[in-house]
């Protein structure tokens, strides 16, 4: 079974923003609706459980009716402190329906232009692997700075790589990773989703991301994609 987890649990507070970015109406329906007709609409997807604040699930629903993309719901999970506790409360709920070899697939509802092909390549190279993540190299010279005002050493740009999601998981080998973080008091400092995967020392496959593929965090993300919603 490979079950989609889609996060959707952000407040917009980073955009100063009354509603959830997320929820936000462009082109005619809510951002959430985007890559949530992705999933549905993807062979490879069995079920989606969707990380939500209580007060927004009867809207949610409502818009998944509206737009045909509620068949695969399984449940929805209480968002988390941060990010990686959001996705441990909804691993916590898959563990109900789910067993250890089956696969879940992590997503921001703030990236809407996710691709049925990067879904597919991101399940079709899990094999051999105990995860997959789609990234981006970098074009620009990359520096590191300690204090972010002066620059410490150049790194190799040909070594560094941005992440982007969905993020491919053996459910199992990664809820475990998570728990460990959670047992130890460290998973409130992760930030990314593959972190609890790396720490646990789980084999991650890096794979051709989309840089169409990005998350809407600032109101210039949300002008460009309501741009390229337009076109």
């Amino acid at each position: 079974m490979n079950i989609a987890i889609v996060l959707s649990g952000g407040t917009g507070s980073r955009m100063g923003l009354d509603v959830p970015k997320q929820y936000i109406e462009v082109g005619g329906k809510p951002i959430i609706i985007y890559s949530m007709s992705v999933l549905e609409l993807n062979s490879n997807i069995d079920a989606i459980q969707i990380v939500a604040d209580e007060e927004w699930t009867s809207e949610i629903k409502s818009w998944c009716d509206k737009y045909e993309v509620a068949s695969k719901i399984r449940g929805y999970s209480n968002p988390g402190a941060n990010r990686q506790l959001s996705i441990y409360n909804a691993l916590r709920d898959i563990k109900k329906y789910a067993k250890d070899n089956d696969v879940v697939i992590v997503h921001d509802a703030a990236r809407p232009l996710v691709t049925m092909g990067l879904i597919d390549r991101s399940l079709d190279e899990l094999p051999g692997y105990d995860g997959v993540i789609p990234v981006i190299p970098m074009k620009d010279t990359v520096y590191l700075s300690h204090t972010g005002d002066t620059i410490d050493s150049l790194l190799n740009r040909q070594e560094i790589f941005a992440g982007q999601a969905p993020e491919t998981f053996v459910f199992g080998k990664y809820l475990a990773a998570n728990q460990a973080l959670v047992d130890s008091g460290e998973i409130e400092k992760i930030n990314g989703s593959t972190e609890p995967a790396i720490k646990a020392g789980m084999k991650m496959h890096m794979i051709d991301g989309d840089e169409r593929n990005f998350k809407i965090t600032t109101k210039s993300d949300l002008a460009r994609f309501m741009e390229m919603v337009k076109r």
